[in-house]
């Protein structure tokens, strides 16, 4: 079924900067001063954000631990024609980020879901990273524990794609660890703090990463790029 309440507002899923704020859209800015609420995960993140770009709208907080509470909130505005916008402290909400319930409740009252594209970390992390980019395979964030995260990794080995994490400065080393013991030697990169400062790409094998991070300790945002499987030769790359 196609969005069909022309009486109802318009649900806007809006990704924000990773870092650079050059990296916002007009549309975005558009989409975000016309909104009647904005719906993010910390209030004070994004009130920043639009406080840097001169927008004064309500803002809601809305992430893992209260989207149930907040829901009906934020239909009402929809269904009484006003706009929300879903945004989340960085990148394109729904990509590891809340946003799934508010949509599938927005759809199931046939409003219109009106996704714009913009920043994220997943595509300028793979695009960079020099692997391939024909196919590939976005797990998001891996099990905290190591018996869990192996788990995961063991059903992914298979996969020819170019597989794609996002993972937290203080368990990175412990994940390319075990993926090393689980995928093999296969090519990899890790992509941290893209857009910002201090972004940096260091690339080669998993076992060359594995060495480095027994030194040196990684901060800021980070996504693993894995090569996937190469199945020509029979075995990883």
């Amino acid at each position: 079924m196609t969005d069909s309440n022309n009486m109802a507002g318009t649900l806007y899923l809006v990704p924000t900067p990773i870092g650079n704020l050059g990296d916002i859209t007009q549309r975005a800015l558009d989409v975000l001063a016309g909104s009647e609420a904005i719906a993010c995960e910390d209030t004070r993140v994004s009130g920043r954000l639009l406080a840097y770009f001169g927008i004064k709208n309500k803002l809601i907080s809305y992430h893992d631990y209260n989207e149930e509470k907040r829901l009906p909130r934020l239909l009402d505005v929809l269904q009484n024609g006003g706009d929300v916008s879903v945004i989340t402290d960085a990148g394109s909400p729904g990509l590891s980020d809340p946003a799934y319930r508010i949509i599938r409740a927005a759809i199931e009252n046939n409003i219109t879901v009106s996704p714009l594209p913009g920043a994220n970390a997943l595509i300028p992390a793979v695009t960079g990273s020099g692997l391939p980019l024909d196919r590939f395979f976005f797990e998001g964030f891996l099990p905290q524990k190591s018996g869990s995260r192996k788990n995961r990794l063991l059903k992914l080995v298979e996969l020819e794609h170019t597989l794609i994490f996002y993972e937290s400065p203080h368990r990175i080393a412990k994940t390319v660890a075990d993926g090393l013991e689980i995928l093999g030697d296969r090519n990899a990169c890790i992509a941290r703090e893209l857009s910002k400062i201090y972004e940096e790409f260091i690339r080669g094998k998993l076992s060359e990463i594995n060495e480095l991070l027994k030194d040196r300790k990684l901060k800021g945002e980070i996504v693993l790029v894995v090569e996937g499987k190469n199945r020509k030769k029979g075995k990883t790359a």
